[in-house]
C-alpha cells in the first residue's frame, strides 16, 4: 500500500489554520500532515505547535511562493503520495481512501485532484479546479464546471473518473517519484499555473492525470492572494510562459494571438479605469519578454498535446458568442 502525506503550504494563514486545520487532522487517519511554512510573519508557527502537535512542520527561511515552496518542503517529506492542500481546503469523513485506490490500481497516474465545490454555495463547482482543469489553444484554462467566472452547479454531470489534462493546486495529489522525475514545479512561475506546467510536462512523458469524482473537497478560495493587480499579473506573466515553454514550435503563432487578446483586456481594464489592473497587463509583457530565452530554454515538446486542449478560443466563445461551455 502506498503511504500518504499531506503537505499544507502557509504564509500568514494563521485564521485559516485555525479554521481548518484540525477537519483535515479528524478526516485523514493514516496521513501524517506537515506544514510548509514560507516564512511567515505572522504567529501561525506558534498556533500549530501549541494546538497540532502531531504535525510535522518545515520551516522555509523566506516566502518562495506556491512553486519554491512546495519544491523545498517536499525535499523533506517521504510518503508515496503527497496531498499538497490548500490551508482554506475542508474535507469530509472518507475522502482519501478513493484517491489511494486510484494510485494503487493505475501505476502510470503521476497526479489527481478531487471534484474541488466551493465552500460558501457547496453544490457549485469552485473556480479553482472544479472537476478537471484543460486549456484552449491560445492557454487559457478552464475546468469541467467552470469557464472564467462562469460555475456550473453539481448535478452529476462529472460523476465519472476522468484523464484531464492538468489538476487544481489547491487539492494536487502527487506521486513523489514522478514529482522527483519531472523536477518539481517551474520556481520561475512563482505561483499560478505551475500546477498546468507541471501536468503538461508528465502528458509530455506519457504519464496521466486523473479528476476522480467520489471523493469532494471545499475550498474557501482567496486564502492567500487575493484578486488583486498582482494576481493580475502573475495570470497573464504565467500564461505567456506556459505557451513559449510547451507550445510546439509550428504553433507559436498561438503566442502572438494571445498577446492580441491580453490588449483586448488592457483596453478594458482602462475603459473600467481600472488602471491598476491595466498596469499589471504591462509588467506581465515586460517580464515576458525579458525573459523570454530563459523560458524558452525549457522547452520539452510532445506533439501529441493536441489531444489534450480545445481548439476553440475560449474568449471569443464566452465573451462573444455568450456561450458557457465548449
Amino acid at each position: 500500500m502506498n503511504s500518504i502525506a499531506i503537505a499544507i503550504l502557509n504564509w500568514n494563514g494563521k485564521k485559516l489554520l485555525e479554521r481548518f486545520l484540525k477537519n483535515v487532522e479528524e478526516n485523514s487517519p493514516g496521513a501524517k500532515v506537515y506544514l510548509i511554512d514560507n516564512a511567515s510573519t505572522d504567529d501561525s508557527v506558534d498556533y500549530v505547535q501549541k494546538n497540532h502537535p502531531s504535525v510535522k512542520i518545515i520551516l522555509l527561511d523566506d516566502n518562495y511562493g506556491y512553486a519554491g515552496g512546495y519544491n523545498k518542503g517536499l525535499l523533506s517529506i517521504e510518503e508515496d503520495i503527497i496531498c499538497l492542500l490548500n490551508n482554506d481546503v475542508l474535507v469530509k469523513p472518507g475522502w482519501l481512501p478513493p484517491i489511494l485506490d486510484h494510485f494503487e490500481n493505475h501505476p502510470l497516474t503521476a497526479v489527481a485532484q478531487p471534484h474541488i465545490m466551493d465552500l460558501n454555495q457547496p453544490r457549485k463547482f469552485e473556480y479553482a479546479g472544479a472537476a478537471g482543469g484543460f486549456v484552449d489553444r491560445l492557454g487559457y484554462p478552464y475546468c469541467r464546471g467552470r469557464i472564467f467566472s462562469h460555475l456550473e452547479e453539481d448535478i452529476g454531470q462529472y460523476d465519472k473518473n476522468e484523464k484531464i489534462f492538468w489538476a487544481s493546486g489547491a487539492c494536487f495529489f502527487v506521486r513523489k517519484k514522478f514529482f522527483q522525475s519531472l523536477g518539481g514545479f517551474d520556481e520561475d512561475f512563482f505561483a499560478h499555473m505551475e500546477e498546468i506546467d507541471f501536468c503538461w510536462r508528465a502528458f509530455n512523458q506519457n504519464l496521466n492525470v486523473y479528476s476522480l469524482y467520489k471523493t469532494k473537497v471545499f475550498h474557501l478560495g482567496g486564502g492567500t492572494l487575493k484578486r488583486s493587480p498582482q494576481k493580475t499579473y502573475l495570470n497573464f506573466r504565467n500564461s505567456l510562459y506556459l505557451l513559449l515553454k510547451n507550445l510546439p514550435e509550428k504553433r507559436g503563432i498561438r503566442i502572438f494571438e494571445r498577446i492580441i487578446w491580453d490588449g483586448i483586456a488592457f483596453l478594458f481594464f482602462v475603459l473600467k479605469f481600472n488602471f491598476s489592473n491595466a498596469f499589471s497587463i504591462i509588467r506581465a509583457h515586460h517580464s515576458f519578454y525579458k525573459n523570454h530565452s530563459k523560458i524558452k530554454e525549457k522547452r520539452r515538446i510532445n506533439p501529441l498535446f493536441t489531444n489534450y486542449y480545445s481548439k476553440s478560443s475560449l474568449p471569443f466563445y464566452y465573451f462573444f458568442l455568450k456561450r458557457n461551455n465548449l
